[in-house]
């Protein structure tokens, strides 16, 4: 089911599944007519597979509304918009200048360069109503500038993180021109629906589940988005789903840090006669949100129902 070249996000999702791909992918079926990846985020394991048709699922609206806005718009025109924006502010290009022009360097970065242009441009998206094509590209700059280009949003639901040490660089731009090209090129669809109101067809989909880590502290559930109850409402969804005749493939981790996921490792406990239990091998040390203790390894796993 897996692609002959990965492709990467053009974001830098918390928990972005890209460096595990090739644990994953051998694992999915290969006769998918209908690949639901139900919380997307930055589309890595979507975007991997191998389907007649992909839908892309987020409640997270913001990010749904920008892959739309990449797979409707042209290429060339997307990078101008982009481009017009940077301008506009004064960030840094190091594509076409380099470091030392901004009296930088690779080693320590754009930060100190870019920090005041990127407020300005952080201020004026936040206060901008009107959520436009502007309003997205805006905000695609902002998530390239920001500290490792991330994306958090307080409780007033402003983007908040700082300045961070890179740019709209020749990697970044390579990402996205070769993700939008995917868009262009394949048969996927969008919606920003809570997954529980995602209706399954048991003779077409295949479903894949990579929702908010309950023991770990992911963007996703920092203003509350993620709960126990929202883990046990995911888990009889896929339970219903696998009544259905339906394949899934959950991501989740059960233990990290001295905390267990005691709802998780329980449900597959109790199922352990129809789920099986894949241990990956993986490390979130290079995130911001795992600085303290990376030496604790996790146990990520993937669960699947074939």
């Amino acid at each position: 089911m897996q692609v002959d070249e990965l492709i990467e996000s053009p974001l830098n999702y918390t928990g972005g599944k890209y460096k595990l791909l090739p644990q994953i992918l051998p694992f999915f079926p290969n006769n998918t007519t209908r690949f639901v990846d139900i919380f997307c985020g930055g589309c890595n394991v979507g975007a991997n597979v191998k389907s007649e048709s992909v839908l892309f699922n987020d409640n997270n609206r913001i990010i749904i509304e920008l892959f739309k806005l990449f797979k409707i718009k042209e290429c060339n025109t997307t990078i101008r918009r982009i481009e017009r924006i940077i301008k506009k502010y004064g960030l840094s290009d190091s594509s076409k200048h380099g470091y030392e022009f901004y009296s930088c360097s690779s080693s320590d970065g754009l930060a100190t360069f870019n920090k005041d242009k990127f407020m300005r441009l952080r201020e004026d998206f936040n206060n901008r109503t009107k959520k436009d094509e502007r309003y997205y590209y805006l905000f695609y700059v902002l998530v390239v500038y920001a500290f490792n280009n991330q994306i958090r949003f307080n409780s007033k639901g402003e983007f908040n993180l700082p300045v961070g040490k890179r740019d709209f660089n020749s990697c970044m731009k390579e990402k996205l021109v070769k993700f939008i090209n995917y868009l262009k090129t394949t048969n996927v669809s969008f919606s920003a629906k809570d997954f529980r109101k995602i209706v399954l067809n048991p003779d077409t989909d295949f479903v894949y589940a990579d929702p908010p880590y309950l023991i770990t502290c992911a963007t996703y559930n920092e203003n509350g988005g993620w709960g126990e109850k929202e883990e046990v409402a995911l888990l009889e969804y896929l339970d219903k789903a696998h009544v259905q005749g339906i394949k899934f493939a959950l991501s989740n981790v059960l233990s990290s840090k001295g905390k267990v996921n005691k709802i998780l490792l329980d449900w597959i406990e109790s199922n352990d006669d129809k789920y099986r239990v894949i241990h990956l091998n993986y490390s979130y040390s290079n995130s911001n949100y795992h600085t303290k203790d990376k030496k604790t390894k996790s146990d990520e796993v993937l669960v699947v129902n074939y």
